[in-house]
């Protein structure tokens, strides 16, 4: 049989490559043979080992489940079986995943079978560093846990946050894949990067019958690095069947007499932020009371020395039964009381504490209630800033909800006036904030002597997506920017140029001005805020010094970024251009914004000739005919020719497509 002819074009490629992805995906192997079988064995390499949206073919034939895809791709078509790609399970995006995991996550002991049987390595991990093993201990697939085991899959090998197979069958409640773990062996008192165990896995999932067998395998109460014993967990969480199991079982020297009184205070205010449930919270709390002072001869009462907090509505806690009582006429007292027991026993630094005081101000906002929600919020936003590390995702997602809340207060067909629901002062604030926490980054990555390239893609990936943010801030006060006074118009430039003047970096090296100008940045949480690129914030940063000729890792100016978008936003590019913003730039493609415009020529927009400058026409000659000029001009014409130099730029791009890659480790 002929061969059919190789690609024509790279479009018939993409085609192919796709029509392929699709039939492994589906389970149409009828469809698979008949665009691989008649073509080389170069292209049919080509096509099985290429990826669309993260996988291979093989990858989602193993995905979901297309033993006989499986076959065909491995022996056919010589698959390679260590191949690994992008898989999304439950939402999840899972990077670098091998097909064997791919197939024991999601249950196929046939392929799992075959795979291993044709070599697959059994202990293969994921970029997260999760095996096949603990992908099927995941979901409870005990019959694939067995033969994996079975064919030496390591049992303890532990995922980037620590977490063994046996805590996340626990976290997962799989009893019969818990009895199996442990009739092997499993390390019972192993601890994650955050010091939890399996036990604190069961009191945070509620599965007191694997508790009780890993109590029986000598599981040992410990704390975690936020101080926390299973026992607190328990509570947290509102299991009160575990916390009562663990109260009457626990020694002394597992947990103090006090942590258990803190244990029934902290069930109390779980009964009533999670559950609503005054009546009982008002019960545990009572409880807790008279064990404070059942003996005469040691009792524990209350710290008094707390300083009363102002988005608390200056409440202290309830140091008698009887001011216990005093609360049941009165919710709102009730709700500040379970925050207040929940800051002082678990303290600042935990995820809980923020949590839901956020959580508190979201349901006040919900109540158009939203001074108390920015002030709740607002505390919660402090309290964050002083003890966890800077850009933490929490921060960043309190910034985000203090974005979402001010969007909705400011959106059009609001039938009050803007300050009547958004003050200049609280909105200032939160920028502020914001500010101080993108140069709390900056500092803390210069100070990072040797951060591994993971730690620094984490931080870059926050200092971006938090930079986004504070655009969206500043594009909300631009909404307000009529109603501000002369002071207060200084004080928020002010403001947006000591932001401008940091001169952050985001993923690719995108300064400010090129986020501003990106669709892209209109994404950023899960409901809308501002529409970018904005002209507000364009104008802004503009007005405040930002430089309309940065470069990021590709060498786009914020011109290029914007004229890349179809439809182009015409007003965008011409506010650049008269800005400043070199028409003739090349990015490292060797584009300039008139190769980028497709929709309308570059003359619709402005007159190219009027923005056509000696300087850049001496660059562009300098570039052309190689006249050394690194180290003899200054800086800043050094940086101009850079930006003309075309030829130079299609040159590298040419030298980093050809150089030999790196096998892949």
């Amino acid at each position: 049989m002929s061969k059919s002819p190789k690609f024509s074009t790279l479009e018939s490629l993409m085609e192919y490559r796709i029509i392929v992805y699709n039939a492994a995906r589906d389970g149409k192997l009828g469809r698979l043979r008949v665009f691989l079988d008649q073509r080389s064995k170069e292209e049919v390499s080509m096509l099985i080992h290429s990826k669309t949206n993260g996988a291979t073919p093989l990858i989602m034939a193993g995905r979901n489940g297309h033993v006989e895809v499986v076959k065909y791709l491995i022996e056919d078509c010589r698959a390679e079986i260590e191949q690994v790609g992008s898989v999304t399970f439950d939402g999840e995006t899972i990077e670098g995943a091998p097909p064997l995991w791919c197939a024991a996550a999601a249950g196929h002991l046939g392929i799992v079978k075959y795979l291993v049987e044709h070599g697959a390595n059994v202990n293969k991990t994921t970029f997260t560093n999760s095996t096949p093993l603990r992908a099927a201990c995941f979901d409870g697939h005990f019959q694939i846990v067995k033969y994996l085991v079975e064919h030496k899959a390591d049992i303890e090998i532990a995922n980037r946050h620590g977490h063994t197979c046996l805590m996340i069958s626990c976290y997962k409640k799989h009893l019969p894949i818990v009895e199996y773990l442990l009739k092997l062996k499993a390390e019972v008192n192993r601890k994650s990067v955050k010091g939890n165990t399996a036990l604190h896995d069961c009191a945070e999932s509620g599965s007191l019958e694997i508790m009780k067998l890993l109590l029986q395998h000598g599981a040992v109460m410990v704390k975690d690095h936020y101080q926390m014993t299973p026992l607190m967990a328990a509570a947290v969480a509102g299991y009160n069947h575990i916390v009562e199991y663990l109260i009457s079982r626990i020694r002394e020297s597992e947990c103090s007499y006090l942590e258990r009184i803190e244990a029934l205070e902290l069930l109390g205010s779980t009964y009533i932020d999670r559950k609503r449930d005054y009546i009982a919270a008002l019960e545990v709390w009572q409880r807790a009371m008279r064990l404070r002072f059942e003996d005469a001869t040691q009792t524990f009462p209350k710290p008094t020395n707390i300083k009363p907090v102002e988005a608390y509505e200056y409440a202290t806690e309830a140091h008698t039964s009887r001011m216990l009582d005093d609360l049941v006429s009165d919710p709102d007292a009730m709700r500040m009381q379970a925050l207040l027991v929940r800051e002082r026993i678990l303290g600042p630094a935990h995820p809980d504490t923020s949590y839901y005081i956020r959580y508190r101000g979201a349901l006040y906002a919900d109540m158009g209630n939203f001074d108390r929600c920015i002030s709740l919020w607002m505390y919660a936003l402090e309290m964050q800033q002083n003890a966890l590390e800077p850009v933490s995702p929490m921060t960043q997602s309190s910034f985000l909800s203090f974005a979402e809340l001010f969007s909705f207060m400011t959106s059009d067909g609001r039938d009050r006036d803007l300050f009547s629901c958004l003050k200049f002062e609280n909105l200032m604030s939160v920028l502020q904030r914001a500010v101080e926490e993108v140069q709390r980054a900056i500092a803390f990555s210069k100070s990072q002597k040797t951060p591994s390239s993971d730690a620094e893609r984490r931080s870059i990936s926050n200092l971006n997506r938090l930079m986004i943010i504070v655009l969206h801030l500043l594009c909300l006060m631009t909404r307000l920017e009529l109603l501000l006074s002369v002071e207060d118009k200084l004080e928020f430039r002010k403001v947006v140029y000591r932001l401008v003047r940091m001169a952050p970096l985001g993923l690719r090296k995108s300064s400010l001005l090129h986020l501003a100008c990106t669709r892209e940045t209109t994404e950023v949480g899960r409901y809308p805020i501002c529409k970018f690129p904005s002209l507000d914030v364009i104008n802004l940063l503009i007005e405040v010094g930002a430089d309309l000729n940065a470069v990021d890792q590709c060498g786009n100016t914020p011109l290029h970024i914007a004229a890349k978008d179809d439809p182009c936003h015409r007003q965008v590019l011409k506010t650049l251009i008269e800005g400043g913003s070199h028409i003739d730039a090349c990015n490292n493609r060797g584009d300039t914004i008139t190769h980028l415009l497709h929709s309308v020529p570059l003359h619709s927009i402005v007159p190219p000739l009027k923005y056509m400058t000696l300087q850049c026409l001496a660059s562009k000659e300098i570039a052309r005919s190689r006249i050394p000029y690194k180290g003899i001009v200054g800086a800043d014409l050094e940086k101009t020719i850079e930006l003309h130099n075309c030829k130079f730029h299609l040159i590298r791009v040419q030298l980093d497509e050809n150089w030999p890659k790196e096998p892949e480790k």
